[in-house]
């Protein structure tokens, strides 16, 4: 299992599933922090090490991508945040989603549809 990213390393990680493999320099300009490129250089290189960064050569630059899909380490943390504070429990994890951040009559439509979709395969007979 990978390590959990911490907030720096989403951030990196956002603007890689954004872009697709980015070199540094992409990758520090889309950031758009005050942090020196060194910081961020230093930053995907540990990324690579943990195993949340993939290095590879392109036309001669170094390129970074993402080692897992977005939905697999949203996934993670998902479930990383529902055992730490919602005690394991679904429902106060929704229950606390949707009163932190209401949800639009779409996301309700889709959430509805995920859950009737969900209950069908677990309950099936």
């Amino acid at each position: 299992m990978l390590p959990m990213p911490t907030d720096a390393e989403l951030d990196i990680l956002a603007v890689v599933w954004r872009r697709g493999p980015s070199t540094v320099r992409e990758v520090h300009e889309d950031l758009g922090k005050n942090a020196g490129y060194t910081t961020t250089l230093k930053q995907m290189q540990m990324m690579t090490d943990k195993g949340l960064l993939v290095r590879s050569e392109r036309f001669r630059c170094h390129a970074y991508e993402a080692a897992v899909p977005k939905e697999v380490t949203r996934k993670q943390i998902a479930g990383d945040l529902l055992k730490r504070a919602f005690d394991g429990s679904a429902r106060n994890w929704m229950l606390g989603a949707l009163s932190a951040q209401p949800a639009t009559r779409e996301e309700l439509n889709e959430i509805l549809a995920v859950l009737r979709d969900f209950e069908k395969r677990r309950f099936r007979k």
